[in-house]
């Protein structure tokens, strides 16, 4: 088997089994993300523990299957992350889809899954469905933060 094929074996395995789906209630953050051009959709929410550690986060969503598989896998790599490690694997993940720097989580088995996404960038138009769920939870972060700073 080969790399790509592993690869979209991963993807369409978080798609067709998507972890974290449904509504999280209570909440102590949400966030709506789409991506107009393609009709991609997902809310976010998320709980906190001890300090600024995520305890859950769930997804409600449609869309494509880079979207939705994405989303799955950025909602296991974050629980029990703090806010740095998070803001962390955002950049890490962003670097590897638009700035061409090679998959960062290969060596990481906790999230390795990620790296399935590195061939995405072979298709430039899905970059956006890839990051989605990434872009959706920094605002979603962005917006928790900022009001806990003031």
């Amino acid at each position: 088997m080969s790399l790509d094929e592993l690869y979209r074996e991963v993807i369409l395995d978080h798609f067709e089994h998507p972890r974290n789906k449904g509504k999280l209630d209570p909440h102590d953050a949400e966030e709506h993300g789409s991506n107009p051009l393609c009709g991609d959709k997902i809310d976010i929410y998320l709980t906190f523990g001890e300090g600024d550690k995520v305890k859950d986060i769930r997804f409600e969503g449609s869309g494509c299957s880079i979207s939705q598989s994405s989303i799955s896998m950025l909602t296991e790599a974050i629980k029990g992350k703090s806010y740095s490690e998070i803001q962390n694997l955002i950049h890490e993940f962003k670097a590897m889809m638009l700035e061409n720097k090679p998959n960062p989580f290969s060596d990481n088995e906790d999230l390795e899954d990620l790296g399935a996404l590195e061939g995405v960038k072979k298709y430039p138009v899905r970059i956006k469905c890839a990051l989605l769920g990434w872009n959706t939870l920094d605002q979603a972060l962005s917006k928790k933060f900022a009001v806990l700073a003031k």
